[in-house]
């Protein structure tokens, strides 16, 4: 009962992503080959409203639910790590068709054949954490 409300929020995710398309790979691929606006919008609207409730939380100090103030700590702003991860997890997602979110999603809607890229997802993410300390951070 303690994460009903986690469950609800990402089933009503899923609902999102199926009916906005955003976890076609039809729509994938014409973003990537710059021939369609639509997951552009998509994901242009999900930055501006980002934008617009980290100032908001910001502003009104808001809090948690378990009641502690929400606080954003400033990133690295060293920019060739960000170019390097961006362009390893474009190059991923180009070849999967599906990035973190949707690919839970597309399980969800019967799409088994992503559980290869899901098993990839978690294998590389071991990976990582087994050589994390020896990468340059």
């Amino acid at each position: 009962m303690k994460y009903l409300k986690f469950l609800l929020v990402g089933i009503f995710f899923g609902i999102v992503m199926v009916k906005s398309e955003a976890v076609s790979w039809y729509r994938i691929y014409e973003m990537f080959r710059f021939e369609a606006f639509h997951m552009y919008g998509i994901i242009g609207s999900a930055v501006v409203l980002g934008i617009i409730i980290v100032a908001y939380i910001k502003k009104n100090h808001m809090k948690s639910i378990e009641g502690k103030e929400i606080l954003f700590n400033p990133k690295d702003r060293s920019w060739p790590r960000y170019i390097l991860g961006g362009t390893i997890f474009g190059f991923g997602w180009a070849l999967a068709g599906a990035c973190p979110g949707p690919m839970y999603v597309l399980f969800g809607t019967g799409v088994y054949s992503i559980l290869i890229v899901i098993g990839g997802a978690l294998l590389g993410t071991y990976v990582y954490g087994l050589l994390r300390d020896k990468l340059p951070h």
